[in-house]
């Protein structure tokens, strides 16, 4: 068929994604604390968009628990919620956990020497009291199994619950507890340069599950 002369479905996609990438990092962030009141006027203000790609944003932001929507009346920044953040941690360990498996037996000394540098990364973060950068060198090394594993599906369903929990890891990223999930990163990588799958499996799953609640 012709390539189509018009580009406004990708234009509008764009912009929906664009809109929705813009209120969850600030969510995550804080910049928009827990319970704070979201105004479509004042988004449009900030934004410079109009109200249906907001309105469609949130609906998918509503979606991964990130926000909440009393009809008629206001829509809110999701607060802190355990339950909430439980069950976000148990589809998140459960992917991590197959795409894990997926991934050990194709696995390359590159892959492991990815996940030794991004957990060393992450490590020197933590140290130097740097959240953010910590966050990025956990994406790097957790990256590595999902894109080895696959199969594009699992990304799929991490990008709608990882947000929820990048909250949690912001409050344990900054503790003490941290330095865990760096023990826990290198035996995944021991287990992984091995080539046991299913041990790697089990501890990408322990340590998703290793956030605790979300009150830190």
């Amino acid at each position: 068929m012709p390539v189509p002369q018009t580009g406004g479905a990708p234009a509008r996609e764009l912009l929906r994604d664009n809109v929705y990438a813009s209120l969850r990092d600030a969510i995550v962030d804080g910049t928009l604390a827990p319970g704070e009141r979201l105004r479509d006027t004042e988004i449009e203000a900030w934004l410079g968009v109009s109200r249906t790609p907001i309105r469609e944003a949130l609906l998918r932001l509503e979606r991964a628990g990130l926000v909440i929507s009393h009809p008629g009346r206001a829509t809110i920044v999701a607060p802190f919620d355990d339950a909430t953040t439980h069950h976000a941690q148990q589809i998140a360990a459960s992917m991590h956990e197959l795409a894990a498996r997926m991934a050990v037996p194709a696995l390359s000394p590159d892959h492991v020497t990815q996940m030794r540098r991004a957990n060393a990364e992450f490590a020197a973060s933590i140290a130097d009291g740097d959240t953010e950068a910590a966050l990025r060198a956990d994406d790097r090394f957790h990256d590595v199994l999902v894109r080895a594993g696959g199969n594009p599906m699992i990304s799929d369903v991490l990008e709608t619950v990882t947000p929820l929990l990048r909250r949690v890891e912001r409050l344990r990223f900054g503790s003490f507890a941290a330095h865990d999930s760096v023990t826990q990163h290198d035996a995944i990588v021991d287990a992984a340069a091995a080539g046991d799958a299913e041990l790697t499996a089990r501890l990408c799953r322990e340590n998703w599950l290793s956030l605790g609640s979300a009150r830190g």
